[in-house]
C-alpha cells in the first residue's frame, strides 16, 4: 500500500508531468517547425542547443538553472522585478526545469513530423489561396497529428522520470516539490526498501502501458489499409 506520502508525490509528479507537456506542446511547435524547413546557418547551431539535455548530466543542467534562477541571475532578478519571487524549490521552478529538460523529446518527433509533410501539399494549398496560417492548422497539423502523439507521450514520460533537475531545483519539500523520483529515494535512504519498491513498481507500470498504448498505436496505423 502506498502512504498518504507516497500518493503525494506520485500525484504532484503526475501534475507537473502534464503542466510540463502542455507547455512543451505549444513551445516546441513553432521552435519544431521552423527547424523542419528553414535553410538558415543557424539551424545546426539550434538544433544541438536543443538536444544539449540529451547529453548533459542533469546536476550540470540543474546547477545552471539554479543559478539562473537564483537571485544574481537573470531570470531571478526578472521573476523578482515582475513580482513573481524566485522560482527556485518551488513548484514554478519546477516546471521552468522540466521543460528545458525534457524539450528535445518534444522538439524532435514533432521536427521529423513536420519534415515528413511533402512540399507538394504545401504548394497546393498556397495555389487555392491558403493562408500560410490556415495552411498550418488545416493540412501541416491533421497530417503532423501521429508526432504530437509521440512528443506529448515522450515528454510527459520523461517527466515522471526526472531525477537530478528536479532535486537540484525544487529540493525536498514535501506536497510542493518532492516528486515521486525523490520519494523514492527518500525510501532508500532509509532503507524502508518495502516502501520504495511499492512506489517504484508503480512507475514502471505507468512507464509500461504508456510506452505501450504508443507503439501500439503505431502498429495500427502502419496496419491500418
Amino acid at each position: 500500500m502506498l502512504s498518504h506520502a507516497d500518493t503525494q508525490a506520485l500525484l504532484l509528479t503526475l501534475r507537473l508531468a502534464a503542466v510540463t507537456t502542455a507547455i512543451l506542446l505549444v513551445l516546441a511547435t513553432p521552435a519544431a517547425w521552423w527547424l523542419a524547413r528553414t535553410r538558415s546557418r543557424w539551424q545546426a547551431p539550434v538544433s544541438a542547443l536543443v538536444a544539449l539535455p540529451l547529453v548533459l548530466p542533469p546536476t550540470v543542467l540543474g546547477f545552471y538553472l539554479l543559478v539562473a534562477m537564483g537571485p544574481h541571475g537573470p531570470v531571478g532578478a526578472l521573476t523578482t522585478r515582475l513580482g513573481l519571487g524566485l522560482l527556485p524549490f518551488t513548484f514554478g521552478g519546477l516546471v521552468v526545469a522540466s521543460v528545458v529538460y525534457s524539450l528535445p523529446f518534444v522538439v524532435q518527433p514533432l521536427q521529423n513530423a513536420f519534415a515528413a509533410v511533402g512540399q507538394g501539399q504545401l504548394d497546393a494549398a498556397a495555389t487555392l489561396r491558403a493562408a500560410p496560417l490556415d495552411t498550418f492548422l488545416n493540412v501541416v497539423l491533421p497530417l503532423a497529428r501521429p508526432g504530437y502523439l509521440t512528443a506529448g507521450v515522450l515528454g510527459f514520460a520523461h517527466t515522471v522520470g526526472e531525477f537530478g533537475v528536479v532535486l537540484m531545483i525544487g529540493g525536498n519539500i514535501p506536497g510542493a516539490t518532492r516528486v515521486a523520483s525523490v520519494q523514492i529515494y527518500d525510501h532508500v535512504e532509509a532503507l524502508e526498501y518495502a516502501q520504495a519498491h511499492g512506489l517504484a513498481a508503480c512507475l514502471v507500470v505507468f512507464s509500461f502501458v504508456i510506452l505501450l498504448l504508443l507503439y501500439g498505436s503505431r502498429h495500427v496505423r502502419a496496419v491500418r489499409p
